[in-house]
Parts: structure tokens; C-alpha cells; sequence
């Protein structure tokens, strides 16, 4: 059995990290690719997280209208 947190596309996951960072970024965070996780607030990385998943939805609702 596949472990769950294997990606679906194992591709794209150079497209997350590129977002990851670009939200980073927007964030105040530079450098964030190379930063030590760590030395972040929960805050901080939760934003990121959260930014991002924010993003993939929109993207997501917009790419499922577009169908329908």
C-alpha cells in the first residue's frame, strides 16, 4: 500500500515549492527555500501553509467552473 502522503503527481512538485516560495515571499519571507524551518514562528510557516492552500483551491473552483 502506498504511503498517503505520496504525491498524485510527482511532478508537481517542483509547481509547489515554486508557489511555496512566491507566497513566502509575498509574505515578508525571503530566502525561504534555503531558511531553517525551525528558527519560523507556527505562525509564520502556518501562513505559508495556508496561503498556499488557499491558492490551490481558488484554482481548483476556478478550473471546475470553467467546466460546468
Amino acid at each position: 500500500m502506498a504511503s498517503t502522503n505520496s504525491p498524485v503527481k510527482p511532478n508537481a512538485k517542483n509547481g509547489l515549492n515554486n508557489m511555496k516560495t512566491e507566497i513566502a515571499n509575498e509574505l515578508g519571507l525571503f530566502n525561504y527555500d534555503s531558511t531553517d524551518k525551525g528558527n519560523l514562528t507556527a505562525r509564520q510557516n502556518g501562513y505559508v501553509g495556508g496561503y498556499m492552500t488557499r491558492r490551490l483551491v481558488e484554482m481548483a473552483e476556478q478550473q471546475l467552473s470553467g467546466k460546468f
